[in-house]
């Protein structure tokens, strides 16, 4: 008779969705300053038991990524709070870096996880300017200036630079999944730090998740069927709305191509 007392268990629930970093002007995506106050009110809900969240995002800026990961697991440890983390179709790159900031990672069996490594990707317009005349004058006060600059030769030097710091920006990432995955990562079937990336299913074989299943089950087997769920989701609002749609529309183009070619890498 006294289970009808029995106080519900409230799960505070965080959703980080779309490329992590923006660019351009009004763009949406995951970045730490439009997420650090949503983030902090989820781990400040006393009455928590734990903290969940939804993450679906193809990567992109690793200063950003890092910043977010931090911040999770310093709120985490501040307020003594569980981080519970679900992937949905992707948590790849930095995506899967930010899952890192779980105690635990979940995902479902199709979603995309992984991308351990780092990118750069340009284009070259040397022979395309030649082909129209027009002639290309840049004037630097330090010859590294004009590193990579699409519309020159590229230069040996500047791209053994470039590897260099990816290297970097590669160990660092690595030292996180380490960090977060410890002894549950087999490293003994596959390179883990590739580069590749592998369906939820085989991402759990590997140790990059532990378990699968969506949010709306999981919460449910850990805290009761009555477990209460409380959202916090940041909205886009209505002055953000009108200056975006207002925007340069080859801004904005250019925002959208770069965006789906993130995306497009893990088949989306």
């Amino acid at each position: 008779m006294f289970s009808l007392f029995k106080k519900k268990k409230t799960v505070a629930h965080v959703k980080l969705s779309g490329v992590i970093g923006n660019a351009g002007k009004f763009k949406q995506g995951i970045d730490f300053a439009g997420q650090e106050e949503l983030i902090k009110k989820a781990f400040s809900l006393k009455k928590a038991v734990s903290v969940a969240i939804s993450i679906n995002s193809p990567g992109g800026s690793p200063v950003q990524s890092h910043l977010i990961y931090s911040l999770i697991r310093q709120e985490a440890k501040k307020n003594k709070k569980k981080v519970i983390v679900f992937a949905e179709d992707v948590a790849a790159s930095g995506g899967y870096l930010i899952s890192c900031a779980g105690d635990e990672i979940y995902a479902n069996s199709s979603s995309i996880i992984g991308s351990i490594g780092v990118i750069y990707s340009s284009f070259g317009f040397t022979e395309l300017i030649k082909k129209i005349g027009v002639e290309r004058r840049v004037h630097t006060a330090g010859k590294n200036k004009s590193t990579l600059d699409p519309f020159l030769e590229e230069k040996k030097e500047d791209i053994e630079r470039l590897k260099k710091i990816q290297l970097d920006l590669h160990k660092d990432f690595i030292d996180v999944v380490e960090k977060s995955r410890g002894s549950k990562l087999n490293k003994s079937e596959v390179e883990l730090f590739s580069g590749e990336f592998w369906s939820g299913s085989k991402a759990k074989d590997l140790g990059l998740i532990d378990g699968i299943g969506d949010a709306h089950q999981v919460l449910k087997e850990k805290f009761g069927e009555d477990v209460v769920v409380k959202k916090f989701e940041k909205t886009k609002g209505w002055l953000s709305q009108k200056l975006s749609s207002s925007s340069n529309q080859v801004d904005q183009l250019a925002n959208i191509l770069d965006e789906r070619s993130i995306w497009q890498r893990y088949g989306f």
